[in-house]
């Protein structure tokens, strides 16, 4: 494996290692939190407060590991020399990829809901703006092309979104019973999203070539799941 094989390799590890226990954790505490407050059952007074701080520290790591696969994808798809636009179009999308990261950190300090709100959005519109970009691989962008629906790349897209709507809503969901009951709705739509991440995140590695097999295969039909015939070996006997 080369060094541009091991970048491509953060985004799922990461998942792995740091996503999906911290995921484990926070549907544990929530459920915790939810017979404490229904049923006055026997659970430390603090999951509350655990459950809320380590959601954030989910949704955080779901938003930067996002961005990390993005900008991975984007800067080693072509070499500086060859990358499209050249430094004039590599710059807006370093300044994006900053200022995604800049409001991800200002959305967990904000609170004024009109910044929560902005900062929440201005990130996700980021984490859309670079996943948009030519370098980025999509099943489809059709959402009505089953394909779509079942594209890792849409999925991560609407977790970060969901992930981003309850940090920025922390504060209404603990005063509000309706906001409450939107945060679960939102969130059991997520765990929905997580399975199929798990599940289309092994289908995407498999078809991912190493860095030097990608000459070849990418020379394939893959459609007709044909390859062309190798060169005749000039090696002599």
């Amino acid at each position: 494996m080369q060094s541009v094989d091991w970048l491509w390799l953060m985004h799922p590890a990461l998942a792995v290692v740091l996503v999906y226990p911290l995921l484990g954790m926070v549907l544990r505490l929530a459920q915790q939190t939810r017979d404490r407050r229904l049923t006055q059952a026997k659970h430390p007074p603090t999951v509350g407060r655990d459950h809320a701080d380590l959601g954030k520290w989910l949704a955080g790591s779901v938003v930067g590991i996002v961005l990390l696969a993005e900008a991975v994808v984007i800067a080693t798809k072509h070499s500086l020399s060859s990358f499209e636009g050249g430094v004039g179009r590599l710059a807006p999308l370093l300044l994006v990829l900053v200022g995604s990261g800049v409001a991800l950190a200002s959305l967990w300090r904000v609170k004024r809901p009109v910044y929560r709100a902005s900062f929440a959005l201005l990130c996700w519109a980021g984490v859309i703006g670079l996943g948009l970009q030519p370098e980025v691989f999509r099943l489809s962008d059709n959402p009505f092309d089953p394909a779509f629906w079942q594209s890792h790349f849409w999925g991560g897209i609407g977790l970060s979104g969901l992930m981003l709507f309850s940090v920025a809503c922390r504060p209404e969901i603990h005063k509000h019973l309706r906001w409450r009951r939107l945060h679960v709705s939102a969130n059991a739509l997520a765990a929905l999203i997580f399975l199929a991440q798990g599940i289309s995140g092994p289908r995407d590695l498999l078809e991912i070539p190493l860095n030097w097999q990608k000459p070849t295969l990418y020379g394939c039909n893959f459609e007709a799941r044909t390859c062309p015939a190798p060169a005749p070996s000039s090696a002599t006997p």
